[in-house]
């Protein structure tokens, strides 16, 4: 997502470090760009249009701060407009008495369905005993969706009553019975898939209208495909018009390279967005933060999103037996097969290379889709290995390589590739077995180039 509007920014900012001292002129013909960014990333005309006044208005008026150069002072107003535009992260309300109840809106299409299942899993991580429950009673398809995505992050499902393909019961009383389930086996929350339609109509408001009025939902989420860009805001506004929404979750938010929709729907309707599903895989959710964001849009990457990925995704006993075992003796295949599934657990190449900072900088020169391609390779390559040959690879003679790239269905240069990138990791990982401040003084270097930018390190 924002990888146009990134790219595009990126090239503003180039043109701006040219310049010693920045005139009112120097800052018009910046902004103009900037505008057409934000235009050409399908944000709208009169969000973009304030934006750039309130910009202008304070490159100007403000005086330089004495840590950053001019160039930087813009790029910090803008970055903080971003961050306004985008708004603060706001949890969930679920501190309340159980059951709490979580209803999903949207139009069809949007990944409701899919949504329902990752808050679930979400929540489940929040040490939450989660109930989920179809309300569509319009398609038993999105009731058998569900079922099947419960079952396979093993959360409970209502039973929606069906007679000849045909669910017997309305939205509201399918809410009743499940309430009634959850309270009697302490399901402490409720997370409601409603139906949608292909377009907004009066009976699916009513409807909804409905459930609201009846079962007060501690939630109200607008489920919205980012991919429709500014038509995702519209329909974000006549939801609220008749729901009075509590927060947005944005769908496809890794098909969408524009990022108009989450430029635009907060500031049309005021509401903030909760949540975006970063990816297919039920797992793929994260909340939203608007000041990450911002930092990735200017080329700063996420480096708080990306700890906290690594944290939910490396079980700590894996990640501690891995230390150990480094500590002890050499490097092998084994450990290192061990980091490509931490790799591969925190969500992909392209993932963790877009939160790292200065990665914009250098993405001409880095292609995510093929290096994810070379590491289904290597994976392919270890696994065609015996156990012996992992942990010894001085033993892989020629007949072995030929043997591996035969089982692998890769070629004998592709096994010798692998084995040299290996000795060069190992090499790596005895350095940094020799200076065990190595990663602190990493990320000493990270912070001090953060606040250097004039950006608090939290």
């Amino acid at each position: 997502m924002f990888d146009a509007l990134s790219s595009k920014l990126e090239k503003v900012f180039k043109n701006l470090r040219g310049y010693g001292k920045l005139s009112e002129k120097n800052i018009d013909d910046a902004l103009k760009e900037v505008r057409l960014s934000l235009l050409e990333a399908d944000v709208n005309y009169v969000i973009v249009k304030e934006f750039i006044e309130s910009v202008k208005k304070k490159s100007i008026g403000e005086k330089v701060m004495d840590s950053l150069t001019p160039s930087q002072h813009i790029i910090k107003i803008i970055h903080d407009e971003l961050v306004s535009l985008l708004g603060d992260h706001e949890p969930l309300n679920i501190k309340t008495k159980p059951p709490v109840i979580i209803m999903l809106a949207g139009l069809q299409g949007s990944g409701k369905t899919t949504t329902a299942g990752k808050l679930g899993l979400y929540l489940r991580g929040l040490k939450r005993n989660v109930y989920l429950v179809p309300a569509d009673v319009y398609r038993p398809a999105a009731v058998l969706q569900l079922k099947k995505l419960g079952s396979s992050i093993n959360l409970p499902v209502y039973d929606t009553p069906e007679k000849d393909g045909k669910i017997t019961q309305m939205p509201d009383e399918i809410l009743k019975s499940a309430i009634e389930i959850a309270e009697k086996h302490a399901y402490d929350t409720i997370v409601v898939d409603t139906a949608g339609r292909l377009e907004i109509d009066e009976p699916l408001m009513e409807e909804l209208k409905l459930l609201k009025v009846k079962f007060s939902p501690n939630e109200i989420l607008f489920v919205a495909d980012s991919m429709l860009g500014q038509s995702a805001v519209a329909v974000a506004r006549a939801f609220n018009d008749s729901l009075d929404i509590t927060g947005v979750i944005l769908t496809k938010v890794d098909g969408d390279s524009r990022g108009g929709a989450a430029l635009s729907i907060k500031k049309t309707i005021n509401k903030p967005i909760k949540f975006m599903g970063v990816g297919e895989k039920l797992s793929e959710f994260e909340p939203f933060y608007g000041e990450r964001i911002a930092d990735r849009i200017l080329g700063m990457g996420d480096v708080l999103s990306l700890i906290e990925k690594t944290q939910n995704a490396v079980d700590e006993r894996s990640a501690k037996a891995l230390e150990e075992s480094l500590a002890k003796k050499d490097f092998t295949i084994i450990d290192f097969a061990e980091q490509l599934k931490m790799v591969t657990k925190i969500g992909g190449i392209a993932q963790i290379a877009a939160m790292i900072p200065g990665f914009s900088k250098i993405k001409d020169k880095f292609n995510p889709e093929l290096a994810e391609k070379e590491f289904k390779k290597i994976n392919a390559v270890i696994n065609s290995m015996t156990e012996k040959e992992r942990k010894n690879p001085e033993i892989l003679n020629g007949s072995r390589r030929k043997r591996i790239s035969s089982g692998s269905g890769t070629t004998v240069n592709d096994v010798n590739l692998f084995i040299n990138k290996f000795e060069e990791v190992k090499k790596m990982m005895k350095s940094l077995k020799k200076n065990k401040f190595g990663a602190l003084k990493n990320i000493n270097n990270i912070k001090n180039m953060f606040n250097q930018g004039g950006y608090k390190w939290q």
